[in-house]
């Protein structure tokens, strides 16, 4: 399990799902084309994983991926 955290301004209940959509951004200004996460979620889940994202604790979004053993595509 590997685990990523910020004390940012977090990411909205509604919009967890979405992010990992292509294109999806949460800000209109700015750089980024929004295939980042998308790009992620796919990679991790081809090597058998998964990944999601929550509240930090102290506010902030949590990043978590998993690797479950044996699930890795050969």
């Amino acid at each position: 399990m590997l685990e990523v955290s910020d004390q940012g301004a977090g990411i909205p209940v509604g919009d967890r799902e979405a992010i990992f959509e292509p294109f999806h951004r949460l800000r209109a200004a700015g750089s980024g084309s929004g295939l980042g996460l998308h790009l992620v979620k796919e990679i991790v889940q081809h090597h058998g994983g998964s990944v999601s994202v929550g509240e930090a604790a102290g506010g902030g979004a949590s990043f978590r991926v998993n690797f479950h053993r044996g699930s890795a595509r050969r």
